[in-house]
C-alpha cells in the first residue's frame, strides 16, 4: 500500500503505529497517541456495546479514564498492506491483570482507522462517560 506521499506502507510501518499508540496511551502522552490516530477514527467496544467517533472524543475518552493502567504488547500480527493489525496485551491496572485482543484498521496515510477492543468479560460502562459514546 502506498501512503498520500507515495511512500510504500507494510508490516513493519504498521507495527510501529500500534507501538506509538500503546507507548503513549502508557505514558499518557495524549498528544502524541493523537497523532497515531485518524480524524475519523472509529472506537468499538462490544463487551459494554460503546462507540466512539472521532479522534478527539477517542483521546479525550482515554484522557479521562483514571490513571495506574499500563498495557503490554505481547503480540502483534499485521498484514503486508498496511490495512490492519491483530494484538494481544495484558493490561494492569493495580495488581489486576486482564488480557485484551485489538484490532486496527489504518487509513491511507497509515493513521489508525479503527480500533476495536474485546476484554475478557462483558461489563455495564461506568457513569460518566456518556457524553462521549453512542450505545448499540
Amino acid at each position: 500500500m502506498l501512503d498520500s506521499a507515495g511512500e510504500t506502507w507494510g508490516a513493519a510501518e504498521v507495527r510501529a503505529v500500534v507501538e506509538a499508540y500503546w507507548a503513549a496511551a502508557n505514558t499518557r502522552d495524549w498528544s502524541t497517541f493523537a497523532t497515531t490516530l485518524a480524524d475519523d477514527v472509529v472506537y468499538d467496544l462490544p463487551q459494554s456495546r460503546e462507540r466512539i467517533l472521532g479522534k478527539e472524543r477517542h483521546v479525550r475518552f482515554n484522557r479521562d479514564h483514571p490513571g495506574g493502567r499500563h498495557a503490554r504488547i505481547e503480540r502483534i500480527v499485521a498484514d503486508g498492506e498496511g490495512r490492519q493489525a491483530a494484538v494481544r496485551t495484558v493490561v494492569t491496572i493495580g495488581r489486576d491483570e486482564i488480557s485484551a485482543v485489538h484490532f486496527f484498521t489504518f487509513d491511507a496515510d497509515g493513521r489508525i482507522a479503527g480500533v476495536t477492543d474485546f476484554w475478557s468479560d462483558p461489563y455495564e460502562p461506568p457513569a460518566g462517560r456518556e457524553h462521549l459514546t453512542e450505545r448499540y
